[in-house]
């Protein structure tokens, strides 16, 4: 009887729209229909992380009318679902026939035959294209608190976030936006750095805390009007404890994700000088109690606190940053950045793995700009959680500008120097509402 056959559909629901209704609504001609709603990690291994998380796009499915039940896709592959539902019929549009999800399709038509299952492919729904929509979604924006929100789904999702500094809105535009497809998977950046070094090279100042945090922030709000994206606040030192408890309000109240403070005293001065120049840290009792009164600070548990730990680049040991580590989470870190100049990662390597041996759960953050040989999923293994460049947009710029400017004054004249440059149409064109 009709009632008795079972019938799944596997979707991420994040944007519900006449399309999903109707393989539902077909799928009810079949049998019982169970959802498979795929989970923030299933989503994020193979695109973007989605606006709603999963128990809110579970509950915008149970209450769809035709679906009785709704599980966890916990990956994009259908099988290990299949086999504990073991469905008379898998629903799906015919979309899936081609491009990256085929392997898909042939792995469930493989599984369900073993039972007698079928699968049905309907018609894709004409006149509507989940892209134009994301893409309607991220032109409205975001809220504060929706955006801060965001890093950690983003940890919790993804084997490795990527986060690309962005010292302007227009290089806020580039890591919102730009994407590209390797093995039929979109790979794309998860968020922003807001980098103290790149804010005051970009303003013709020293990197040694002269900006101060309010002309940071009036930059920074040209990104926030442009982007969806969370960001990560490089807060340098943190400044006096008194001070940074107002830091952290006024990051928060931004909708910022995160603060990275590190642990050093004094005039700051940039760590890829090491022991070049004079610099020292703070004690582990002084930046504890600093970390303390950033979280009693806060409003929400959703802004994060990140140590930042210099003893790598002061020529110390790992196991003296590891006792560092360790008790900045006892204080109260949400993360911990490990740091080094070193350009073998070697060290960096060493501290993950002996870090992961007692601590499984608080993220890691790596920042490669010595050691820019390891790959992403390399970091990833040693057990990091977010890789960040940290200042290429700010020094892929120069060189292009410096190019351009030597061509004007050698030639006389612009011609020669088209090539380097944009063309005029399509700067129009890059900003919305330019036209």
């Amino acid at each position: 009887m009709k009632e008795q056959k079972k019938v799944y559909i596997g979707m991420s629901a994040d944007i519900i729209h006449p399309g999903h209704l109707n393989i539902i609504r077909e799928g009810a001609k079949l049998g019982r229909v169970t959802v498979g709603v795929l989970t923030d990690e299933a989503i994020a291994s193979y695109k973007r992380l989605p606006y709603l998380d999963f128990e809110q796009r579970k509950l915008i499915v149970e209450n769809i009318k035709n679906v009785d039940k709704v599980i966890a896709q916990t990956t994009l592959d259908y099988v290990p679902n299949l086999l504990i539902e073991k469905p008379d019929f898998v629903v799906h549009g015919d979309d899936w026939k081609e491009g990256t999800q085929k392997v898909t399709r042939q792995r469930v038509i493989d599984t369900i035959k073993e039972w007698g299952g079928k699968v049905i492919d309907l018609p894709y729904t004409q006149g509507i294209s989940s892209t134009k929509l994301n893409e309607k979604i991220k032109s409205i924006g975001t809220t504060p608190e929706i955006r801060m929100k965001r890093l950690r789904r983003l940890i919790q999702s993804k084997q490795i976030v990527r986060i690309l500094e962005s010292h302007s809105g227009l290089t806020g535009l580039i890591a919102e936006n730009v994407k590209v497809n390797v093995n039929g998977i979109d790979h794309e950046f998860d968020g922003m750095w807001s980098s103290s070094l790149t804010d005051s090279t970009s303003k013709g100042k020293p990197d040694i805390e002269a900006v101060d945090i309010t002309t940071r922030l009036h930059g920074l709000n040209d990104t926030l009007e442009c982007t969806t994206k969370p960001i990560i606040f490089d807060g340098d030192t943190g400044g006096k404890i008194e001070h940074f408890v107002f830091t952290v309000r006024t990051l928060e109240r931004h909708g910022i994700s995160a603060v990275i403070i590190e642990d050093k005293v004094g005039l700051k001065k940039n760590s890829l000088f090491g022991n070049d120049v004079f610099q020292q840290q703070d004690s582990i009792e002084g930046f504890s109690e600093k970390i303390k009164a950033g979280k009693l600070s806060q409003v929400t548990e959703d802004f994060m606190i990140i140590a930042r730990i210099e003893s790598l680049i002061l020529g110390n040991t790992v196991e003296v940053a590891l006792e560092r580590a360790f008790a900045y989470i006892n204080a109260g870190a949400d993360g911990i950045m490990i740091h080094s100049k070193e350009k073998t990662g070697n060290d960096i390597k060493e501290f993950c793995q002996l870090f992961r041996q007692k601590n499984k759960s608080t993220p890691l953050v790596v920042v490669p700009s010595t050691y820019n040989h390891i790959t992403e999923d390399e970091f990833a293994a040693m057990g990091a959680n977010i890789v960040i460049y940290a200042n290429h947009m700010l020094r892929a710029s120069y060189p292009a500008m410096m190019d351009v400017a030597k061509s004007i004054l050698l030639h006389g004249r612009s011609y020669e120097a088209d090539d380097k440059c944009m063309p005029i149409k399509a700067i129009l064109e890059l900003i919305p509402g330019t036209k």
